[in-house]
């Protein structure tokens, strides 16, 4: 739906009958979030003209002297529109969190209860844009700027708003204009709540300089919300193609929301794997991966397995590849794990350095390193996995030389058609 100032009523009832077809609502049962106030009253009347089963919910925080009153508008309003109606009382933590935020979830908890296929509420765009103004300055990242959903889910209900690019001025107009009757919460004109005071002290301030500025923060908002649904087909696609498992819905955000944060030590644990980020990647091994590991003798096998170390060891051979064989006749080849302070160089050109300094220069992740595989000729250090062979072993241009390879195992948990590749975020 197009926002405006002075949208026609017709065009609103038509942009809602749009909506609903649209998003396939029509036969499910819906149920309307009446407050009473204008909003509210203004969604459940044009759910009437759709031609969809509603009923109406209202909520009873107890937190005005008014509650009862609304809740009595609410009765006599839906049994003169023969709309059936359920007010549920609830009791308001006043948490940490804040008396708003506390009164949302005791409200969303009593929507949770609601026998109903559809869930919809009459949020609209000056809503929206408050919701994402308020998200930002509280140093939200993408998801919050990305606003409330016009669809989302709430346990197994869809949960609908189909009134966000509506200005509160129009529902405003059209129930002035049809003679609806609503109540005015007293506590809307109450500056020390967060959301009033940007409604009442920055919209006025925002609108003298940019009149649009509910227009760009809901559009903003659709962008960011966009790039949040493409994240979430990413993010399946990349655990399908690991052979794992779908989170549910909630986990799914909160594992993005975890991926990426930017921590350091991020560790997800999830279908009996675990999920870390390193620069800009997300890196998956198995749970409980590190086995005890022994040092093991090579002795010139083609392969070489390690379970310990969930992979295996490949030689082949090649003239002027890898390490020259001269070099490991008649000295014991071992192979052994990283202890620290061991020294390579891989290039010709550059100094023998720490492995430290090599991994990091890879890009190899600090909780991998500990885990690969070191050859060592005689006490030589001569080769290490993703870093190569010393210069001091490399096989000369016309030698014979055995080229080591590690492969791991795959991580691959079970069999998947998903799609391959690394996520990053």
């Amino acid at each position: 739906m197009a926002s405006s100032r002075k949208r026609p009523s017709g065009e609103l009832a038509a942009a809602l009958a749009r909506f609903v077809a649209d998003h396939a609502l029509q036969g499910k049962r819906i149920a309307v979030g009446l407050s009473g106030g204008v909003d509210s009253v203004t969604l459940l009347h044009l759910l009437r003209n759709c031609s969809v089963k509603t009923r109406a919910i209202h909520v009873n925080h107890g937190l005005s002297a008014n509650a009862g009153a609304w809740a009595a508008f609410c009765r006599r309003l839906c049994k003169r529109w023969s709309v059936p109606l359920t007010v549920r009382r609830v009791k308001v933590a006043r948490a940490e969190k804040g008396l708003e935020a506390a009164a949302r979830e005791a409200r969303y908890a009593a929507f949770r209860r609601v026998d109903c296929d559809v869930l919809m509420l009459a949020h609209h765009l000056d809503d929206q844009a408050e919701t994402v103004l308020l998200n930002l300055l509280r140093g939200a990242g993408a998801r919050g700027a990305s606003g409330m959903p016009a669809l989302g889910r709430l346990d197994g209900k869809i949960l609908a708003r189909p009134l966000l690019e509506v200005r509160r001025e129009a529902l405003a107009a059209y129930a002035r204009g049809h003679g609806l009757e609503w109540v005015d919460d007293e506590s809307n004109a109450d500056e020390s709540l967060t959301r009033n005071y940007v409604r009442r002290r920055l919209g006025p301030l925002l609108a003298a300089r940019f009149p649009r500025w509910r227009e760009s923060l809901a559009r903003a908002a659709r962008h960011f919300s966009a790039a949040d649904v493409r994240a979430n087909h990413l993010l399946r696609s990349f655990l399908a193609s690991r052979g794992l498992r779908a989170p549910s819905e909630a986990k799914l955000v909160e594992m993005l929301k975890q991926l990426t944060s930017g921590g350091a030590r991020t560790l997800i644990e999830h279908d009996g794997a675990t999920l870390r980020t390193y620069r800009g990647r997300v890196l998956v091994s198995p749970r409980n991966a590190e086995l005890p590991f022994a040092p093991l003798a090579w002795c010139g096998e083609r392969r070489l397995p390690i379970p310990a170390l969930g992979g295996e060891l490949l030689f082949r051979r090649a003239r002027g590849q890898g390490i020259d064989a001269d070099f490991l006749s008649g000295k014991p080849c071992t192979v052994k794990l990283r202890s620290g302070g061991e020294r390579l160089q891989p290039h010709r050109r550059r100094p023998r350095r720490t492995l430290k300094n090599l991994f990091q220069e890879a890009g190899i992740a600090p909780w991998e390193r500990d885990r690969l595989p070191l050859l060592y000729c005689g006490s030589e250090l001569a080769w290490v996995a993703r870093l190569g062979v010393d210069e001091r072993f490399r096989a000369r241009a016309n030698a014979l030389g055995w080229v080591p390879q590690w492969r791991s195992k795959p991580l691959f948990l079970r069999k998947s058609r998903g799609a391959r590749g690394k996520i990053a975020v």
